[in-house]
């Protein structure tokens, strides 16, 4: 599943590859150098992007490398709470109902956190996955065990794309404040 074209640690290792090349261009005067620096400058900076790339419809992720996951239930209820509490807070404004209004904002603070609750497992899980995915993968791959190794790679694909949804998750609400 893994894919070394969307690896992250590729990119920066391309990153400072291009720096040292840049570096031995502006030394040695010799402008091949400075254009493959810039190259694999740019080949760096596509693969950190589809890196960090994920789709998300609805409670579904799916990221580069081809992985699928689905957020905590508790993403998408403290949405929904946050939705109808909010709903709820208009209500009572436009109705003058103060029960209603302060229903609605409870129920959206409560909403708020039980989404928040939701991106920290979902957040806790993708990173304790990503991590176990590479050291057995590490593992595997010296011990030879290509079966494994396949495993692991899979299980750090999945941890990568359920942390990606977190955080696609938090931009889109930086975002919109």
């Amino acid at each position: 599943m893994g894919d070394k074209n969307t690896s992250t640690l590729q990119s920066y290792v391309d990153s400072a590859t291009s720096a040292v090349q840049s570096a031995v261009g502006s030394i040695t005067g010799n402008t091949a150098d400075k254009e493959k620096a810039e190259q694999t400058k740019s080949k760096a900076e596509a693969e950190n992007d589809l890196s960090h790339a994920t789709a998300k419809a609805g409670p579904i992720n799916l990221s580069s490398s081809g992985a699928v996951t689905t957020d905590d239930p508790n993403r998408t209820q403290g949405s929904w709470n946050q939705t109808i509490g909010s709903g709820k807070e208009t209500l009572g404004n436009l109705v003058g109902a103060e029960g209603l209004k302060q229903q609605g904002i409870e129920q959206n603070r409560a909403g708020k956190e039980q989404e928040a609750r939701g991106q920290l497992s979902d957040l806790g899980s993708g990173i304790t996955d990503r991590a176990k995915g590479t050291i057995g993968g590490a593992v595997a791959g010296l011990t030879g065990d290509r079966e494994e190794q396949e495993r692991r790679q899979a299980q750090h694909d999945t941890g990568k794309t359920q942390q990606r949804g977190v955080e696609a998750d938090l931009q889109k609400q930086a975002d919109a404040q």
